[in-house]
């Protein structure tokens, strides 16, 4: 059983920025697909960002130019930084991992980002 730590929430004014990271345990960090979701409240949990095992990403459109996911294997941490936050961007963040060899999908706490105006 895979457990996942996120880190780096906050409260921040519109247009600055944040860092979220997510550590995971194990020994298999590598082989796993790793994304950020959030849910606002009364929405449902969207995919915001992902990395693949050769770490090509993808954003939702909403934040594409504007969050960026990365992946180190070695610290076998993920993070997302998150920059010009807007108040729609409030939001609890979450950090899922899949491992791509058995499929089986692991999921972090979450972590709260509220974006005032």
């Amino acid at each position: 059983q895979e457990q996942l730590v996120e880190s780096g929430g906050g409260l921040v004014q519109s247009g600055g920025s944040l860092r979220l990271s997510c550590a995971v345990s194990g020994s298999i960090f590598s082989m796993y697909y790793m994304g950020w979701y959030r849910q606002a409240p009364g929405k449902q949990r969207e995919l915001v960002a992902g990395i693949t095992t050769s770490d090509k990403t993808n954003y939702v459109d909403s934040v594409k130019g504007r969050f960026a996911i990365s992946r180190d294997n070695g610290k076998k941490t993920v993070s997302l930084q998150l920059n010009n936050l807007k108040p729609e961007d409030t939001a609890v963040y979450f950090c899922n991992a899949v491992n791509m060899m058995t499929m089986e999908s692991y999921w972090g706490q979450g972590v709260q980002v509220t974006v005032s105006s």
